[in-house]
């Protein structure tokens, strides 16, 4: 913190969390009261039509900054400093051990020397960063650094979009890294404040669900899988002879023929389920674990009606709908009932906010 910011009684300068995901965006602010807690002063989203964003890659800039800035005149907020994250797969991280007691400039040398060897591009091509993480667990005397790279023009893509939405975006995470940020609030609120327990977090996207195994503050496991909400759009769409943009709309607006509930709905959570029960199964095949303590729904499909049951029923471990607002104080212009409804999707955007009071 710097000597200004103490002297003005500024602990932490104002800022939001922007989540870019393929259908979405979704910007979230926090405040903190005088003891610590956490306050949702608001949270709100603008959805993207489908191609605008592919596996990542911003195809539509135009577009997708039009929105962004719609979200921001939406949410009300004037906080112009975002914190904002890089899809995983557009980052390559790599954790190495260097000697301890390096100066700054010897680190950094170091870092570029060993990123050298994993990165398939030209370092000129890349932006690069790094961070200690701690003392070596496995060599005595040596630390452990983070190393995280991604090309320039995909980072560019980023800032571009908040700059023209009138931001100033100041931190670049990674998605994975947000929602652990978010997770760990969720695991805290545990029995036994979670200790040691094996969580499966499913983050349930629109084209991508993504499995991460998480024990304590470390994520033992981490694979997508090519499924996820869109597809239960495309059975509406088919249907019921709807575009697909109408039919997304008719889903988050529950405005479905009778019908739907048997006729779409009941399969579509049913598969859901069974793919999620696979994907566990293969995460036991592959690894020395055969049970997990908890299964956790995150991500927009994660609280339709029946889903979090049927993964119990099928799994055979506890499942549960994850809230990253839990036990989290509302702002004045925050309704509880959207808050109840819309949660689980803002996982990775509740992490980037957080990022404001967790360096």
């Amino acid at each position: 913190m710097s000597f200004l910011d103490l002297l003005l009684g500024r602990k932490h300068a104002p800022m939001v969390g922007l989540d870019i995901s393929s259908s979405s965006a979704k910007l979230v602010e926090l405040g903190q009261s005088a003891n610590g807690e956490y306050i949702l002063e608001r949270f709100a989203s603008e959805p993207f039509e489908k191609g605008w964003i592919t596996d990542g890659q911003i195809e539509k800039f135009d577009e997708v900054a039009e929105a962004v800035r719609k979200l921001v005149q939406k949410s009300g907020t004037k906080t112009k400093q975002v914190v904002m994250a890089m899809p995983q797969s557009a980052v390559i991280t790599k954790k190495i051990v260097l000697p301890s007691g390096l100066r700054e400039e010897e680190l950094e040398l170091q870092v570029e020397s060993e990123a050298n060897q994993y990165i398939p591009f030209s370092l000129d091509e890349v932006s690069l960063d790094f961070c200690v993480v701690g003392p070596s667990p496995t060599s005595g005397g040596d630390i452990e650094v983070l190393i995280a790279a991604s090309r320039k023009d995909r980072v560019q893509d980023r800032q571009g979009l908040a700059e023209a939405a009138g931001l100033k975006p100041v931190v670049l995470d990674i998605e994975s890294h947000a929602s652990r940020l978010a997770m760990s609030r969720v695991v805290a609120a545990l029995p036994n404040g979670g200790h040691d327990a094996l969580v499966a977090l499913f983050e349930i996207g629109a084209d991508t669900t993504s499995l991460k195994v998480l024990r304590d503050d470390e994520m033992l496991y981490d694979r997508d899988q090519a499924f996820g909400g869109s597809q239960l759009t495309q059975l509406i769409s088919r249907q019921y002879g709807f575009s697909f943009e109408e039919a997304e709309q008719k889903k988050l607006a529950n405005e479905l023929p009778d019908d739907f509930d048997t006729v779409i709905l009941a399969p579509f959570v049913d598969s859901l389920s069974q793919e999620i029960g696979r994907a566990l199964q293969y995460f036991f095949t592959s690894t020395p674990h055969h049970k997990v303590h908890y299964v956790m729904l995150a991500g927009g499909t994660a609280s339709l009606p029946g889903l979090k049951d049927r993964v119990t029923e099928l799994t055979g471990f506890a499942s549960m709908v994850v809230n990253p607002f839990d036990n989290m104080k509302l702002g004045g212009a925050v309704r509880e009932s959207r808050v109840r409804r819309e949660a689980p999707s803002y996982l990775t955007a509740c992490g980037l906010a957080m990022r404001r009071f967790v360096q």
